[in-house]
């Protein structure tokens, strides 16, 4: 009876719920990557270098690393809902800022504040799903919360760079700001109270489930192969917009807006990706998933436009569903502190995406796009390790 009564308080899944962890995905990513395609003005107007200017990216996603596992720990604590609408409301605060500044260094530091509010919808997010649904309803919802994500990272670049062609970079953040505002009062008004959290505010509990998540192998081998996907997202959507800034192409804002749109095909190929997963196994969709992209990025080599928009499509769907399976992956496999877990994956996959802008940043000053494709590849290569040895074995449920 009592797990009737459980299965009976779980939420419904319904097109109201979908949309709103749509949303939520979105307005968690909307404001991280937007700056992608303005990267060359930004550079005309601070007279920074390709590295200094792609790193404006990495600040925002630094500091979602930092504060990823510590997040975690908090919403174990206190709470699930009251945690995503705040973070989301939040990051409206420096980018409004963003208006203002008058240096790249202020740049860097107000990216950075936007970042420290991500993983309180991110993290608190898919431990909120993980307590509240089970099955294939859990992982319908984790696709779509993927596909969320993608859709914000393609509104972000598009809306930049198109509201920076027509009204400057300046009033475009203003704008930006203005949507998380909104959207943050929107998901307070739709998302449902969590029904099945309990709360472990003791500080000597998070440590205990901290140890017992370092010595889970499962969550290890989904860390290491987040690290290595948001580290080729990131290298590769940074450093094209400067390639494709330069001669031949010379693409305006606009433009480079537009190469986003291949964003779009995430928001098909990910949820698809719940059936890759159900049918065959975490371990051999992210070898199939990353064997896709590295055929993208080779396609990014060769010189027509329309080619290299393909290549980015193709590229961009193996990582969304590489991503869509390692979520699903810690979800089934952790039972106990998934807030925590989900923690500890988002800051190994930002710290990976912080480092890509890094590394492909000296790769492209040092050689080109050419040089930046050999390190991007070399990250995939090691995501196929991971997922062909470290995942290998599939949990019960997996």
């Amino acid at each position: 009876m009592s797990d009737l009564s459980a299965a009976l308080a779980k939420p419904k899944l319904n097109l109201a719920l979908i949309f709103t962890v749509l949303l939520i995905g979105a307005l968690a990513f909307v404001q991280v990557y937007s700056v992608q395609s303005i990267l060359p003005v930004l550079m005309q107007e601070f007279h920074a270098s390709a590295a200094t200017v792609g790193s404006t990216v990495g600040a925002t996603i630094l500091a979602v690393a930092l504060m990823s596992p510590f997040l975690g720990m908090i919403s174990d604590a206190f709470g699930r809902k009251m945690f995503i609408v705040g973070s989301i409301i939040f990051i409206s605060i420096p980018t409004l800022a963003l208006s203002f500044v008058h240096s790249i260094s202020w740049l860097w530091w107000l990216r950075f504040v936007q970042g420290l509010a991500v993983p309180g919808i991110t993290v608190v997010l898919l431990a909120y799903i993980g307590e509240e649904f089970s099955g294939n309803p859990r992982i319908r919802l984790m696709s779509f919360f993927v596909s969320g994500t993608v859709l914000g990272g393609f509104l972000g670049r598009f809306l930049m760079g198109y509201l920076t062609e027509f009204i400057g970079w300046r009033h475009a953040f203003m704008i930006m700001g203005i949507i998380s505002l909104l959207g943050g009062i929107l998901v307070w008004r739709n998302l449902p109270a969590s029904k099945q959290f309990e709360a472990k505010p003791q500080v000597s509990t998070a440590l205990k489930t901290l140890w017992h998540h370092l010595h889970n192998r499962y969550v290890l081998a989904a860390c290491a192969l987040g690290f290595c996907v948001l580290f080729s997202l990131v290298g590769c959507f940074t450093y094209i917009n400067l390639y494709l800034d330069q001669p031949p192409y010379n693409l305006s804002s606009s433009q480079l807006a537009n190469i986003f749109a291949v964003y779009l095909i995430g928001m098909i190929i990910t949820p698809l990706s719940a059936r890759l997963i159900i049918k065959f196994g975490t371990n051999l969709t992210v070898l199939m998933a990353m064997s896709l992209s590295i055929f993208g990025v080779l396609l990014t080599l060769l010189h027509p436009l329309w080619m290299i928009v393909l290549a980015l499509a193709v590229m961009s769907s193996g990582i969304f569903i590489t991503q869509s399976s390692t979520i699903t992956y810690i979800s089934a496999n952790v039972t106990e502190g998934r807030s925590l877990a989900s923690g500890l994956y988002y800051m190994c996959y930002y710290a990976g995406g912080f480092t890509g802008s890094l590394l492909c940043g000296h790769a492209f000053e040092s050689g080109g796009w050419f040089m930046t494709a050999v390190t991007l590849i070399s990250a995939q290569l090691l995501a196929m390790l991971i997922g062909g040895v470290l995942m290998r074995k599939k949990a019960k449920h997996n």
